[in-house]
């Protein structure tokens, strides 16, 4: 121990907590880099969503199919995908069935794809406060084998068991609260671009009965 005080550094924390530090370590490299990928991913997908599916109503109320089959084609992320499936189907005339099913099938994929990695963060969120837990267990269960060895209860020889035991729960608190935090996050986030997805969805369905409409008039009024 260095003068004036213990040292708090990371290093020293990490291997004073003992070979359960390794797991809970390797818990916190796996959900940064599920979060920074995760956190990407829906950055990528909110944006210009709300904006998209404006552009795309008004287009469609036009008459420009062709245009807004194009401004989806080229934006990204899953409302764009939604509704690009369902353009594509009602500019080569299918059926109301065939559009809403074409749909389902992209908005499935859309929310698979968005909802990876979210199983691990909820894994890693529960494991965590265990693995410190034990952590804490194997700490105490070291402390009692110093003091049988010894023979008499002196605080130094349970400082290291006692030492582990707090390491390792802080250690495990501190992964899983964040992990968890980000988890309900994206959670949110998620939520909110399904419901984007139906409001996109209900666009092109709404196109549909807006085409049908215009034709069905054609029909009862033909030019003279």
């Amino acid at each position: 121990m260095q003068p004036g005080g213990p040292t708090f550094k990371l290093l020293t924390l990490f291997k004073d907590g003992g070979f359960m530090m390794y797991p809970l370590i390797l818990c916190s490299l796996v959900a940064l880099g599920v979060i920074i990928a995760k956190a990407w991913t829906l950055f990528v997908a909110h944006r210009e969503s709300r904006r998209l599916l404006t552009e795309i109503e008004e287009m469609g109320v036009a008459g420009r199919l062709d245009d807004a089959i194009e401004k989806a084609a080229e934006t990204p992320g899953p409302v764009a995908a939604i509704l690009l499936a369902g353009l594509r189907r009602v500019r080569e005339e299918h059926t109301e069935a065939d559009v809403e099913a074409a749909i389902s099938t992209t908005g499935n994929t859309e929310v698979d794809f968005l909802e990876r990695g979210l199983v691990v963060l909820a894994t890693i969120a529960n494991v965590a406060p265990m693995l410190g837990f034990l952590g804490t267990v194997i700490g105490m269960i070291l402390a009692f084998a110093a003091i049988e060895q010894a023979g008499q209860v002196e605080p130094t020889l349970v400082a290291g068991g006692i030492k582990v035991a707090l390491i390792t729960t802080a250690a495990g608190l501190t992964i899983a609260i964040p992990v968890n935090v980000a988890y309900n996050f994206f959670v949110t986030r998620i939520d909110k671009l399904i419901a984007d997805m139906e409001e996109g969805s209900q666009t092109v369905l709404d196109l549909i009965w807006k085409i049908e409409t215009g034709r069905r008039r054609g029909t009862a009024n033909p030019r003279g």
